[in-house]
């Protein structure tokens, strides 16, 4: 296995996580949960 090799193969895999992390966070599933962690700061004790 030569370095261009073990590049690519790492190129690769960071592209599909960044494209996890990015669907995770637009996921609906996790709209309510972004939502209340957005409004926190504006939130009076």
């Amino acid at each position: 296995m030569d370095i261009n090799l073990l590049r690519s193969i790492v190129t690769v895999v960071a592209l599909l996580v960044f494209i996890g992390i990015v669907a995770w966070a637009w996921s609906s599933r996790n709209k309510q949960r972004f939502d209340e962690a957005a409004r926190l700061p504006f939130e009076q004790d």
